[in-house]
């Protein structure tokens, strides 16, 4: 088993690391979704092959309800969630741009695109490295249909309030919000979503 110690490294304003986890409500009148999967104990330093395979797992969970939903996105306008370090981005492992994509999240997003269901990434990365941001979520394959990053102003307040503020704006733009996906708590905080996908932070060793 491959160990890949990289930890987090003071880089350049261009990789700024965040966690996101998926704490959201469901829609009465939507199917029931799946629930947040507990991610396996890891060791202090976190094994790529061990977080791999929990991160799959988690993913794994909630592909079934995100398929369902899918199905309908010709009927009504929907949206997918998601952090982005070390839930889109292995920017635990791989900290310096271009950072490679979390293949099984990937995977599941090309797929909700391909049905019709909009892609939207919601980051506590500072807006100061859009480009650098935008550019690797691009590269490594991921569609865009819309990146809020944080200001300057909100730097200062809370990270899940932040995300919550910004899921409801999705909403607000009549997006009904099938999946959030992220790897820490403070990615689910305040609903606006119909079900989540929690990837491991292992108590925030990778946030």
């Amino acid at each position: 088993m491959t160990n890949r110690k990289l930890g987090r490294m003071g880089v350049v304003a261009a990789v700024v690391t965040v966690t996101t986890g998926l704490a959201g409500t469901a829609s009465a009148s939507a199917p029931a979704a799946p629930q947040s999967v507990a991610p396996a104990a890891a060791a202090a330093s976190v094994d790529y092959d061990v977080w791999a395979k929990d991160a799959k797992a988690a993913v794994d969970k909630g592909t079934a309800y995100v398929k369902e939903r899918a199905a309908k996105a010709k009927e009504e306008k929907q949206a997918i969630v998601l952090d982005i370090d070390n839930t889109s981005l292995e920017t635990h492992f791989h900290p310096l741009p271009p950072t490679p994509a979390v293949k099984p999240v990937l995977d599941l997003v090309k797929y909700a695109d391909a049905q019709g269901v909009d892609v939207f990434f919601v980051t506590a990365r500072p807006g100061i490295i859009n480009p650098v941001t935008k550019y690797n979520l691009k590269e490594v394959g991921y569609p865009v249909d819309g990146l809020y990053e944080r200001g300057i102003g909100d730097l200062f307040g809370s990270v899940g309030e932040y995300k919550a503020a910004k899921r409801a704006e999705i909403e607000a733009k009549g997006y009904k919000i099938i999946a959030n996906v992220g790897n820490n708590d403070h990615d689910f905080a305040g609903g606006h979503a119909e079900s989540t996908i929690k990837l491991p932070d292992y108590d925030g060793q990778l946030s």
